[in-house]
């Protein structure tokens, strides 16, 4: 292993290629792979070129994407391009980061037809059956794929979920703010971070999901397959930040981390280790159960908050 890591450090940087530059996690994640002077720099990846995209119907894409592009262009010195294939012919790997998620699918198609190992930013897609077809393209193509929310890196989150301490984990519940984006289901804009939170303690298997829904707060109840519960409380009322308790078989363990209080770097390291290995250090079935969770959660809301079966 430490051969392998030697080897890797002797390799010229990837190539990076950012698709969508309408989140903050644009000009984040080029500062932490591109700035080798910072303290917070992660060596192996250089952002170098991007294509902008972005959604006209959605406030947080449009009024961004050009801001960022321009922030890469002239702080960075990375290439704007014209299209996603012409993206992909100038680099290794690729950063999808388009904030909105509906149209991942269709973004992502010409990077696995390009065979470049992807990063998704969260959520992977803008609904589940998109997300099933992006698993579907990536083991057809043999390219793997990655996406995760940087609370799964947390010091606080990892310290929460200690194996060690906690021994055997019989339940968790998990918090974050929740605010609602009308172009997606209602927990795949934000709520999203902390049900991944919740998913890093827990792992697949959930069955069922019932959603408590008010307009300042959700809470979603899941029952997973061996008896044990879950729960996500989204938060759009009062003070918001993120928090995670597990409760094992050993000791009971407790993290809150408060907004904008921790960085990117745990993720982007994360990250760059997929790039070089090409190995996702979450499953696929995981990533895809994430996304049938809150799906099952809007249909249990618009039910009247009935219990929901995760779709197969």
């Amino acid at each position: 292993m430490l051969a392998l890591v030697f080897a890797l450090a002797l390799q010229e940087p990837l190539k990076v290629g950012i698709i969508g530059t309408d989140t903050s996690h644009v000009p984040a994640f080029t500062r932490l792979l591109n700035d080798a002077k910072g303290k917070d720099y992660v060596p192996g990846c250089k952002v170098v070129a991007a294509f902008k995209g972005g959604s006209s119907d959605m406030k947080a894409s449009y009024e961004r994407v050009d801001k960022f592009a321009a922030e890469l262009a002239e702080k960075w010195a990375v290439e704007i391009v014209d299209s996603i294939p012409a993206l992909c012919a100038k680099v290794d790997v690729v950063l999808l980061e388009s904030v909105d998620g509906r149209p991942h699918l269709e973004q992502v198609k010409p990077v696995f037809a390009a065979k470049k190992r992807v990063f998704i930013d969260k959520p992977l897609a803008g609904s589940l059956k998109d997300a099933k077809e992006i698993a579907r393209l990536s083991k057809e193509s043999g390219t793997p794929f990655f996406t995760a929310s940087s609370l799964r890196y947390y010091e606080t989150m990892i310290k929460a979920r200690d194996a060690e301490a906690v021994g055997q984990v019989k339940g968790a519940d998990a918090f974050g703010p929740c605010p609602i984006e009308k172009t997606h289901p209602d927990l795949f804009y934000y709520g999203i971070h902390g049900v991944e939170a919740l998913y890093s303690a827990m792992g697949p298997g959930c069955e069922t999901v019932t959603r408590v829904h008010t307009p300042g707060a959700d809470v979603v109840v899941g029952r997973w397959k061996d008896g044990r519960i879950g729960t996500f409380r989204g938060i759009r009322e009062g003070k918001a930040g993120y928090g995670l308790s597990v409760f094992g078989d050993k000791a009971m363990k407790s993290s809150l981390t408060e907004q904008g209080q921790t960085g990117y770097r745990a993720l982007v390291v994360e990250i760059v280790k997929f790039f070089q290995t090409g190995v996702s250090p979450v499953s696929v079935d995981e990533m895809i159960e994430v996304l049938a969770f809150m799906e099952a959660a809007d249909l249990s809301k618009a039910q009247g908050g009935v219990p929901v079966k995760l779709p197969e």
